[in-house]
């Protein structure tokens, strides 16, 4: 009621979280601070080309209430279309420049929140080496100093940009970082490599991107990183995280 959603009948979408209400998609929080920041941001945000899931409010303001968020819906699904999410990476990226950091990123506990900080050399935390550990040790002796500033960026788009036939790709949901705006699509490019079927030189063609070679070794730590603290990590992710991991030491 309190999202005026009571004369719908709520009917589960794909993954089992969400519930579709009309014109209204129902999410459960898991990350209050998080889900604050991002409908305050999403709210705002406007980036050509790209069409957003709005966030709205209950009737008396509040984004969330009892442990939901709403948000508006938007046609289409996940689609393996990696160079258009690439675009929508940087323009994503491009349109969150200027925004302070989010204040809950300090606080995250989470794999990838402890993961994104292990990449960059800022925390210290075992790797399993049987979860990753191995090429994890093997590249993180090439990282070099990243020169470019840091800034709001998307972090974890694999599978959160809808495509609708010839719309605009939709942006659902993302999970905001600090790093180099190009870090987001260096971040999908290792997803399209591990789990998108994409071809290991798909990395190559995006290299006109500035410090593309330590982008993508700091994505690709972050993904192994995040496998091995991660307690739903699968054999089958930790495969094409070795595919990853191999098409990026290529390129070092």
């Amino acid at each position: 009621m309190a999202f005026g959603l009571q004369h719908t009948t709520p009917e589960p979408l794909p993954g089992g979280r969400a519930h579709r209400c009309g014109d209204t998609v129902l999410t459960p929080v898991r990350d209050r601070p998080k889900a604050l920041w991002l409908a305050g941001t999403m709210h705002a945000l406007d980036v050509p080309d790209l069409r957003i899931a709005r966030p709205q409010r209950a009737r008396d303001g509040r984004w969330i209430v009892a442990g939901w968020a709403a948000r508006r819906y938007l046609d289409g699904a996940p689609e393996h279309r990696h160079d258009e999410i690439m675009l929508a990476a940087l323009k994503l990226a491009r349109a969150l420049d200027g925004l302070p950091r989010p204040r809950h990123l300090a606080a995250r506990t989470d794999p990838d929140g402890i993961a994104d900080r292990v990449a960059w050399g800022e925390a210290e935390v075992p790797v399993d080496e049987a979860k990753g550990g191995r090429w994890f040790e093997v590249l993180a002796v090439a990282r070099r100093p990243v020169g470019l500033p840091d800034q709001v960026v998307p972090g974890d788009l694999f599978g959160a940009v809808l495509f609708d036939g010839d719309a605009p790709p939709g942006i659902v949901d993302f999970d905001p970082f600090y790093r180099p705006a190009e870090w987001g699509a260096a971040v999908a490019a290792v997803d399209a490599v591990a789990w998108g079927d994409a071809a290991p030189d798909f990395l190559q063609r995006w290299s006109h991107l500035p410090e593309w070679p330590q982008l993508l070794l700091r994505a690709v730590l972050f993904r192994l990183a995040g496998n091995a603290l991660s307690p739903r990590a699968t054999a089958a992710s930790l495969d094409g995280l070795r595919a990853a991991a191999a098409a990026v030491s290529e390129i070092l």
